[in-house]
């Protein structure tokens, strides 16, 4: 760890020690340059602590008490299975403190240099690093990079309390499991928890301002996740705004205001804002340097820089999607890019994954068909159903779908858009196509192993040529 003294120059200084920022200063250090990392608060960042590995471990704490409760499709009698919420957040939060462990060696280990605190921008490749709000050093840099991350956004009027209101970070060390639960907002987040809190019994009702859940997803996809929540118990209410909360010693009261104008109270145990994120960037001295703000966000250009020479932002902090691997991505091309690697590309967009771990699990990567024909392209889409597929009805998990979209002229393989048993690990095959420019040409020629799930990728290609076999 470096020497928390005065007058510190590095060749690059990271602000923040998330998945972007970590990533970002142990590929700096790798191609030889003096690297320090500042954090003020837990190595790993958001995704790590709060948000991304925690949450899939509440997940699959869910998944196992389902599985437990439908033992009996399996030839096995389980009796009396009892919910121990307490030890299943504690589980979750042994995980983040172990990853977080871990991160701190990754940086020893590549002799990252660690400065513990607050940074704040002074202009011309300097800032300043407080401890509880005093300045405790000086340092400059040559490069500096920006991953602060991002918060939970706040609704005015209903901000999270961490009492009956929650965000992300309340709804993963709940102190309860609540009778009634309201989700506003049917983002990845507010599905996630969603469909944590349902599979163990909670009472959910979420609620979207949005025509539909899972906005971002491909609309056939969004319409297949809205059964399926149903027909787990969810309550699921769609072009509907929240216009207030009350709360009271029981529970929270929202009104809700629907399309045609008319309202409806939802009472409930618990709240939990699921509307979004906003950038962490108070007090960081932008007002020294000549970066441009956006609805929230750094603006970038495609090496991520900002309108600040030397100074870059990358991940949540910068444009979006904001996703924990986009950030990732940045933190290396940003770097390689300062370092000079001859063969650095800029990101696209279009092929970084989504994925929701809910239940069923959705992931996607490439244009949606609403897109595709948006932007020109005659499309020809094939569709497979998990039912058609022998490993899906093996595990017990026939639900979902694999959909493919290409372009009918060139077949230049446009997206792929998926629902169903382990998609989140299946889309990656989907992702590397779209990464070396495949055609349906190249997808319909590639071996899929059998009997697995990922042969129901190849048969939603097949479909998309008309020659399925097994639907």
């Amino acid at each position: 760890m470096a020497s928390q003294s005065e007058g510190l120059a590095f060749d690059l200084v990271v602000v923040g020690g998330g998945p972007g920022g970590y990533v970002a200063a142990i590929r700096a250090a790798q191609l030889g340059l003096d690297v320090a990392l500042v954090e003020r608060e837990h190595l790993g960042g958001v995704c790590l602590n709060w948000g991304c590995i925690p949450t899939k471990a509440l997940l699959r704490s869910a998944e196992v008490y389902h599985l437990a409760k439908t033992a009996s499709q399996y030839g096995f009698k389980i009796k009396d299975i009892e919910i121990d919420l307490e030890a299943i957040i504690q589980r979750s939060r042994k995980i983040a403190k172990q990853l977080n462990g871990s991160v701190g060696h990754l940086l020893k280990q590549n002799k990252v240099g660690v400065l513990n605190g607050h940074a704040r921008l002074l202009g011309k490749g300097r800032l300043a690093v407080e401890v509880d709000g005093v300045a405790a050093m000086e340092v400059s840099a040559k490069h500096i990079i920006l991953a602060t991350g991002a918060r939970a956004r706040d609704l005015p009027g209903m901000e999270a309390d961490g009492k009956q209101i929650w965000s992300y970070r309340h709804a993963l060390v709940a102190d309860a499991l609540p009778d009634k639960l309201l989700v506003v907002g049917s983002g990845a987040i507010g599905i996630e928890f969603a469909s944590f809190f349902n599979s163990l019994g909670s009472d959910v009702t979420v609620v979207e301002v949005l025509d539909r859940v899972l906005p971002v997803e491909d609309e056939e996809i969004s319409a297949l996740a809205h059964k399926a929540f149903e027909k787990r118990g969810m309550r699921l209410l769609t072009g509907v705004q929240v216009k207030g909360l009350r709360k009271a010693i029981a529970g929270v009261t929202a009104t809700v205001e629907f399309l045609d104008g008319k309202t409806e109270d939802i009472t409930a145990d618990r709240v939990i804002m699921a509307v979004g994120i906003v950038g962490n960037m108070e007090d960081l001295g932008l007002e020294n340097t000549k970066v441009t703000v956006d609805r929230g966000h750094v603006v970038v250009d495609p090496w991520l820089g900002t309108g600040e020479p030397g100074l870059y932002a990358i991940g949540d902090l910068a444009s979006p999607p904001w996703l924990a691997h986009k950030a990732s991505h940045e933190g290396m091309i940003c770097v390689e890019k300062i370092a000079g690697v001859a063969d650095v590309q800029p990101l696209n967009a279009m092929n970084i994954p989504g994925c929701t771990y809910c239940q069923p699990q959705i992931a996607s990567v490439g244009l949606t068909e609403a897109a595709a024909k948006a932007a020109g392209h005659k499309v020809r889409v094939g569709r497979f159903p998990f039912i058609g597929n022998g490993k899906a009805i093996a595990l017990g998990d026939p639900e979902g779908m694999i959909k493919t979209i290409f372009d009918e002229t060139s077949g230049e393989f446009l997206g792929a858009h998926m629902i169903g048993p382990e998609v989140t690990e299946l889309i990656q095959g989907y992702t590397m196509a779209r990464t070396m420019e495949s055609t349906e040409a190249e997808l319909l020629h590639t071996v899929f192993p059998h009997p697995t799930l990922s042969e129901a990728m190849h048969e939603s290609v097949l479909d998309a040529m008309g020659r399925a076999i097994h639907f």
